[in-house]
């Protein structure tokens, strides 16, 4: 058994939110002022959590949150129609669509109703695009925070062999091709892959994503490589109460993980983080786009 080093996402997330502070103070000073509205369709327990965390941040680092609280019977033009106004207010900067909404709005179609340039979830199409070839800035916030808290450990990035567990759209996905941009070698594990334990033995890193408690054991982990447990899962424990646990079973990827994040405390912090310094590269990209149109005779 080797030492081990818990990677502190709550200590990471308080770095990059002092950060994303100074960087606020800076654009006041130019007279812009960054303003993140937040859309709520119904009502969740979990979603409430979301916002209120995200509120905190928001004003740790200087940012303006609005909350927009909808009935979840809300149609899908009414939705529509809000998103477009937002889009069309010069002093909102950010907006985020917190999930889940209600079924049967178009999750999809909404998200892709955010303009580009006040996509701070990282979830339009474009933005996703963007990761593809090779522009970093903003992406998936649960995906980014993944790739920061690998980068914490100190491993070098260009062909580390890395194996992501999970291949959905919002996190598993857009961490392959954010690490791909970093210059890793990447193996994408899904439910349709043979021996998923032979791939990640093999890996420096391992990306966790698949909402299944206790799914990677230590003996699937090479010793020494760095654990990355994005899975958020409730269980009963023995006296019957409830326990936040990731898709690793913890103690026994102990015994050969250099690196492991704990659930709580890893990648949730840091995803509130990155969604803050999201917003602020929001609010520099609309400046751009000001200045060329108003300042610099137009776009050419």
């Amino acid at each position: 058994m080797g030492e081990f080093q818990n990677i502190d996402g709550r200590a990471l997330a308080e770095k990059m939110i002092e950060e994303v502070r100074i960087e606020v103070e800076a654009l006041k000073r130019e007279h812009w002022t960054p303003k993140l509205v937040s859309i709520k369709i119904g009502d969740t327990s979990a979603v409430d959590r979301y916002v209120k965390n995200q509120k905190k941040h928001a004003d740790i680092a200087g940012i303006e949150f609005v909350e927009k609280h909808f009935p979840a019977d809300i149609s899908a033009e009414e939705a529509t129609a809000t998103i477009q106004h937002l889009n069309a207010d010069p002093t909102v900067t950010g907006i985020i669509l917190q999930r889940p909404v209600p079924a049967d709005l178009p999750v999809k179609a909404l998200q892709e109703t955010i303009h580009p340039l006040k996509d701070v979830e990282g979830m339009h199409p474009k933005s996703i695009g963007n990761i593809v070839y090779g522009s970093l800035e903003i992406g998936p916030c649960t995906a980014m925070a993944s790739i920061e808290l690998l980068k914490s450990t100190g491993l070098k990035m260009k062909g580390l062999e890395v194996t992501v567990i999970g291949h959905s759209d919002i996190v598993g996905k857009p961490i392959a091709f954010l690490l791909m941009a970093e210059g890793a070698t990447v193996t994408v594990c899904h439910h349709m892959t043979r021996e998923v334990a032979v791939h990640s033995r093999r890996a420096d890193a391992v990306f966790v994503a698949v909402g299944k408690a206790g799914l990677i054991t230590g003996e699937m982990i090479k010793p020494g490589a760095a654990v990355i447990d994005i899975g958020i899962n409730v269980t009963e424990t023995e006296d019957g109460k409830t326990k936040l646990v990731g898709d690793c079973d913890y103690e026994s990827c102990l015994k050969n993980a250099g690196w492991i994040t704990p659930v709580p405390g890893g990648v949730g912090p840091v995803t509130v983080a990155i969604l803050m310094r999201n917003t602020v590269v929001a609010v520099r990209r609309l400046q751009e786009q000001y200045n060329r149109q108003f300042l610099g005779g137009g776009i050419g």
